[in-house]
């Protein structure tokens, strides 16, 4: 699969490097000044070199490429012919202005699957709207069950609408590419920031539709079952679920309290949801008179499903995210030896591979340009005309601090 990744920042290269990290030859063409704005997030640098961007372009290779001239669509067209899929995350309408919408694509490659992420969808009375994450979080609902009971709106700590945004829009592309496969054809594939984060509130959604009232924030308890949430120990918190009733008996059993799943404010699960705040008071008094630790080797012998809460350096480092292959180390021309998250899903015949950090702003321009069929003159008359740019000829954007 040849993709052909005009998306920038977060949720269209999450989508490319997934498939590229499965084998398909992705094309990241950037803008001549600066390229992806994501290079432009100066903290952290790694000599010189913007660590979030390395994290989502790895497996890729670069081109800078000024879309707004003559020359430079025609470029695009030509590596359109050939392409089997073109992502882009502009505001509705961006590419048309260009010249370079879906309809005059496909002229070029009826084959051709166009897939867009936008803030809203390309429908609806807000197709027209730009959007990011924060906002998505939002509009969506998501801020209002994020963070305490009471407390104010929160975002999730993470980018979830970009993230979940770039993994729809690899499905979705995957799915039209099998549909090719069978019959030559290509279509639009889109999805949104908004929808990405409606599709966060199932268990959500479930309790409006059954009730007609919109849940809101539980800080780190569930929505609907109990106990299933952080709780302080004599040294650190842990995370204790105990989402079925098999569990909640473990659970009192280790906390010394057996006659709990007797007690009618306890038996059941919605008993227990009723009177959260009474079973969360009693849990937390037993469990602050020991160690994390010995809390959770007594809930791993009972067979009760707990955990520590690890920052993110102590996530990255444990032994079972190494063992699981998802810190890739690679190396850098600029920044060095540097570290991305690996490949979320593990096949067995056909395994993630990781062959290439992170391109540099126009890094395989030249070699891109001659497999489309350019010309070495005609390559050098491009550079010259500032229609394209290769790496050795683009100032860096910053320098080490």
């Amino acid at each position: 699969m040849r993709v052909i990744e005009l998306s920038q920042i977060m949720a269209g290269p999450t989508c490319g490097m997934m498939l590229a990290d499965l084998g398909a030859d992705v094309i990241k063409v950037e803008k001549l000044e600066g390229g992806d704005d994501a290079r432009q997030y100066r903290d952290p640098l790694i000599n010189g070199v913007s660590a979030p961007f390395l994290m989502l372009n790895r497996n890729k290779r670069a081109i800078a490429l000024n879309l707004k001239s003559p020359q430079g669509k025609e470029v695009l067209l030509r590596m359109v012919r050939d392409a089997d899929v073109i992502t882009e995350n502009f505001r509705k309408g961006t590419m048309e202005k260009l010249g370079l919408g879906y309809e005059t694509l496909r002229k070029e490659n009826p084959g051709l699957i166009y897939c867009a992420v936008s803030g809203y969808g390309l429908t609806g009375p807000y197709a027209d709207k730009g959007g990011f994450d924060l906002i998505a979080q939002g509009f969506s609902g998501l801020m209002s069950i994020t963070g305490e009971p009471g407390g104010p709106p929160l975002r999730t700590g993470n980018s979830v609408a970009d993230i979940n945004a770039g993994l729809l829009a690899a499905f979705g592309i995957l799915a039209a590419y099998q549909h090719k496969q069978k019959t030559g054809e290509g279509q639009v594939v889109e999805t949104s920031l908004l929808e990405a984060s409606l599709q966060q509130l199932y268990w959500h959604a479930a309790i409006y539709f059954g009730t007609g009232q919109s849940p809101g924030a539980t800080g780190s308890s569930h929505v609907l079952t109990a106990p299933y949430q952080a709780f302080p120990t004599g040294t650190e918190w842990i995370i204790i679920g105990g989402a079925n009733e098999k569990n909640w008996v473990r659970i009192a059993e280790v906390l010394g309290h057996p006659e709990w799943c007797e007690d009618p404010r306890f038996t059941r699960n919605t008993d227990r949801m009723q009177n959260r705040p009474a079973l969360v008071q009693e849990m937390s008094e037993i469990l602050k008179t020991r160690s994390a630790e010995e809390w959770l080797a007594a809930f791993d012998e009972a067979g009760v499903p707990a955990g520590p809460v690890h920052s993110i350096g102590e996530a990255l480092s444990h032994p079972q995210t190494l063992a699981r292959g998802m810190i890739v180390e690679q190396e850098h021309p600029q920044a060095g030896p540097t570290h991305t998250i690996g490949m979320p899903v593990k096949f067995s015949a056909t395994p993630a591979q990781y062959h290439r950090a992170a391109p540099r702003l126009g890094e395989d321009t030249v070699q891109i340009l001659g497999e489309f069929g350019y010309s070495a003159d005609e390559i050098d008359a491009l550079i010259e005309a500032d229609v394209v740019r290769e790496a050795n000829a683009v100032a860096p954007s910053y320098s080490a601090t």
